[in-house]
Order: structure tokens, then sequence, then C-alpha cells
């Protein structure tokens, strides 16, 4: 790597505001800095599941997903990048059908639990429904990448089959919600 982060802060950004790679500077609270929040605090929660014990091919598949979130957000930061496409939505969706092949049939919504290893991949999934609502907010005033929304919807359905996969993993069993 050529480039070295060897002074960590700049101090620019101190009266709110914040650079982005284009070189432009915006408000550390508009919508596209949100959106960069959001994913990168998926990010950090995808960090946190990956703690815990669980089965090679999720580690695995989660860690790819940590750095396709890391493309994501170089994509929200200068909307001329493009890296999130049809292949990386598809490889979700076959390994939410992978994944849940494995899994009994839900009868019912389950309650967020399942033990510490799926309680905090249920944490990232909300983060990660939090991180498509504000991408389709920012979507409404700079179009994106439309590959953007529709990855960030199918990643929030494969964390749901993931923590069904870590509960049953850790021998945990699933609240069913009753009304």
């Amino acid at each position: 790597m050529s480039n070295r982060l060897t002074k960590i802060y700049t101090k620019t950004g101190d009266k709110g505001d914040t650079g982005l790679s284009t070189g432009l500077r915006v408000r550390k609270d508009c919508p596209q800095i949100q959106a960069i929040g959001d994913v990168d605090e998926l990010n950090s929660v995808l960090g946190m599941v990956l703690t815990y014990d669980m089965p090679n091919d999720m580690q695995e598949i989660i860690i790819e997903i940590q750095h396709q979130l890391f493309n994501l957000g170089a994509e929200l930061n200068n909307a001329e990048l493009t890296f999130t496409n049809k292949d990386n939505v598809e490889k979700l969706e076959d390994k939410i059908d992978e994944f849940n092949n494995t899994l009994p049939p839900l009868i019912n919504f389950i309650l967020p639990g399942g033990g510490s290893a799926s309680a905090t991949c249920h944490l990232a999934r909300a983060v990660c429904r939090r991180a498509e609502r504000s991408v389709v907010m920012l979507n409404e005033e700079n179009e994106l990448n439309p590959q953007l929304q529709i990855y960030l919807n199918r990643l929030s359905d494969f964390l749901f089959v993931a923590c069904r996969v870590l509960a049953k993993h850790a021998g945990e069993e699933e609240t069913l919600w009753s009304k």
C-alpha cells in the first residue's frame, strides 16, 4: 500500500463538516454522511458478530460482506465509483437459499435473541435496515447506483437467516412471537 494514514487527526472537521473523497466538504449531518455512517455502523456490528463461534462458511461470507460494505461506503462517498452489482446481490441470494435449507421452516415471526451471537446478528439486521432507509433517502436527492439499495435489502434478509443459523449452531431456541 503506497499511502499510509500517519496523521489520524486533522482538525478539519472540528466545525461540523467533513471532506469527501472528491474534495467536496459537506456537513456531518447531511444525508450522504448519515448513509455512510450507517453503513460503517453496520460493518462494526458485523465485526462484533464475528467474535462469536460460528460455522466457517458463515464466518467467510460475513467477512466478504464487510469488504463489500467498504466498497458500498466508497460508492456513497463518490457516486462516480461503482463496485456493487447484480453479482453481489445474487451471491447473497445464493447464500440465503443455502443456509435457509438447513433450517426448520418458520411458522411465525421470531423475536430477536437465540443466544449472544444470534442476538448480535439481529442488531446487525436492524442497523442494516436503517442503512437501507438512509440510502433510500439519499437516493431521493442524488441518483445512486440502484444496486446499493437492492444489496442492503437483500443483506438484511441474509442477516435474518444468519441469526437463525447462529442460534441453531449455539444450540439455542428461537422464541416465536405470540400475539
